[in-house]
């Protein structure tokens, strides 16, 4: 007659360690013999508070768990087992007498991932098990893909932060702040400042549309097209305007003729300071308006002169000029942060923001913590919405 034995040999891949919880000797023996025929690895506990104790000394692929134990009972081992952000991932294959239809329920409105019937029926238990450890492999495999997801995204963070200037630029009667707060591990938003060809000052901030990878690939591209034809394109201009409008126009069209398809695009506000007279030569490309403020307020809004960057060719960018008188500050903002969510789902708003710019800041430094300061009062517990990114240029003398 033929007939499968449990002693033959099985794939390790199939197999795991178990732990068999049961306060009957006979129970635990029975089983434990069963499954380390299937070349599984057994351990055993005889009561709730021991398998508590197991399960945070080693790592383990299923619990069988008996539920009338003294201590604690199978129903408390396995609600402490979910509630515990170590353990949860663990199935739990509850053992019950086959009449228990009740405390079946109960065992899997509790998180239990299946029962097993007594007395043992072999077939049974090979089915219970295997579908067990199947889940739990499925769910180490998706942990391993996250891991690696997020030490990707760990990289990319520092690689990104490379593009954002080290250090800023200096000059007499100037100060130069900027402040980060991307969003996620990596972002669309970014700033820039380094100085030119003629002696005058660049600033950039820029907001790439989207959020992540994409956002943050198309960054690293924007900003390093604004830098490089920044070098070649001021060293050649007659004149700062033109020089700017070189700088932009040929940013837009590389991204729209090369990278049409990807309908990826950028608002920026583009700036040339001349720390000597405080002239100040701006494109806005669709960006949030920057704000001048003096010591009554806002005294001027920088409002766009071209479309966002990207979006076609040979886009037309106009050039302006604005002067920062001694003791204004150029502050310049991405949308995130008229966009901060509070937990309620309310936006911080411009409004709120403008009133925190009409009450002067001593420092460049001092405003941006002030608004950083808001933010956060703000947000509290709620997930951060968007990328925030803020510049904020003061002459001091």
């Amino acid at each position: 007659m033929n007939h499968v034995s449990l002693s033959e040999p099985v794939d390790p891949e199939s197999t795991g360690t178990i732990l068999v919880v049961d306060d009957n000797e006979m129970n635990r023996d029975l089983l434990s013999r069963r499954l380390r025929r299937a070349g599984h690895r057994v351990m055993v506990a005889e009561n709730g508070r021991a398998a508590l104790d197991q399960l945070a000394s080693m790592p383990f692929d299923l619990v069988l768990l008996d539920i009338m134990m003294p201590e604690l009972t199978g129903y408390e081992v396995l609600e402490i087992v979910k509630k515990d952000p170590a353990l949860c991932h663990i199935p739990v294959v509850m053992i019950t007498a086959a009449t228990e239809e009740e405390s079946i329920v109960r065992c899997l409105s509790l998180g239990a991932d299946d029962h097993l019937p007594k007395p043992f029926n072999p077939a049974i238990l090979r089915a219970r098990v295997a579908s067990s450890l199947a889940k739990k492999r499925l769910h180490d495999s998706e942990q391993r893909y996250a891991k690696s997801l997020e030490r990707e995204l760990e990289i990319g963070h520092e690689i990104q932060l490379g593009f954002l200037p080290e250090t800023l630029p200096t000059a007499d009667g100037w100060e130069l702040r900027a402040h980060f707060r991307p969003a996620r591990q990596v972002a669309g938003d970014f700033y820039d400042a380094f100085p030119l060809p003629n002696g005058s000052v660049a600033l950039v901030l820029a907001d790439v549309c989207g959020k992540g990878v994409g956002a943050a690939l198309f960054m690293a591209l924007f900003r390093s097209l604004l830098r490089a034809l920044a070098e070649t394109e001021f060293a050649a201009a007659a004149t700062v305007p033109d020089g700017l409008c070189a700088t932009v126009q040929g940013t837009n069209d590389y991204i729209a003729r090369t990278h049409g398809r990807a309908n990826m695009f950028a608002t920026a506000f583009v700036a040339v300071l001349d720390p000597a007279t405080g002239a100040l030569d701006y494109v806005n490309a669709g960006h949030e308006p920057p704000a001048i403020i003096g010591s009554n307020g806002v005294r001027a809004r920088l409002e766009p002169t071209g479309p966002a960057l990207g979006l076609m060719p040979e886009l037309v960018f106009g050039v302006k000029r604005e002067r920062l008188a001694i003791g204004e500050t150029l502050f310049a903002y991405t949308d995130g942060v008229v966009d901060a969510r509070d937990p309620g789902d309310g936006s911080f708003g411009e409004e709120r923001l403008m009133a925190l710019l009409h009450t002067e800041a001593p420092a460049a430094a001092s405003l941006l913590e002030r608004i950083d300061a808001a933010l956060t009062a703000h947000i509290t517990t709620a997930a951060q919405f968007d990328d925030v990114a803020m510049l904020a240029t003061r002459r001091t003398a």
